[in-house]
């Protein structure tokens, strides 16, 4: 989709330069932080493509997609789509033998596995420098669970940037990039 941005009109998710969508992308993860929003787990029913669980309720991953919705970007249709014609380079960790559009964007391994295939993967590092505005995060969080989050352009206390995710306190912006295994580093691409 082209949106006009800086002037100029770009199309968001594929020709845009990182720090114009990063910064944007950023922005906009920002203003959905509520800490009302309950941490909800479980495969729903929802509509395609946007669909998406009620607002009220959500976990990490919904974070992540509700913010790439916002720079018009569907997850759940990109990962949908690209699932379905490359099954077999998702992870086969929930036992299907075929995709879920209910379900498949709102898990973090599959996520993962989607922004590599963009070619968003940045080397993962625990340098603070090597972190942006925009950039998406994932941990292993110890005994087979992992988390996701949006690196924003706010800073904590001690200078590092905060963090927009749900791990069951709401959709928060906390300081928690280096609490956890930094298993995935991601970064939208000009390609």
């Amino acid at each position: 989709m082209y949106r006009f941005v800086f002037g100029f009109w770009l199309w968001i998710g594929v020709s845009t330069g990182y720090s114009q969508t990063g910064e944007e992308l950023a922005r906009l993860a920002e203003t959905l932080e509520d800490s009302s929003v309950r941490y909800v787990a479980g495969c729903v029913s929802i509509p395609y493509p946007l669909g998406d669980v009620p607002a009220k309720t959500g976990v990490c991953t919904d974070v992540v997609i509700r913010a790439f919705r916002l720079i018009d970007i569907d997850l759940q249709q990109a990962v949908h789509e690209d699932m379905k014609a490359n099954f077999s380079m998702y992870p086969k960790l929930w036992g299907l033998s075929t995709t879920d559009k209910n379900i498949d964007h709102r898990r973090v391994p599959n996520l993962m596995t989607y922004f590599d295939r963009q070619g968003w993967t940045i080397h993962t590092s625990d340098s603070l420098h090597h972190f942006q505005p925009g950039d998406v995060v994932a941990w292993d969080l110890g005994s087979g669970l992992t988390h996701i989050g949006i690196v924003t352009s706010k800073r904590g206390k001690n200078g590092r940037p905060l963090v927009i995710h749900n791990i069951g306190g709401g959709q928060t912006l906390e300081d928690i990039l280096f609490d956890f295994e930094v298993i995935g580093h991601y970064r939208l691409s000009t390609d």
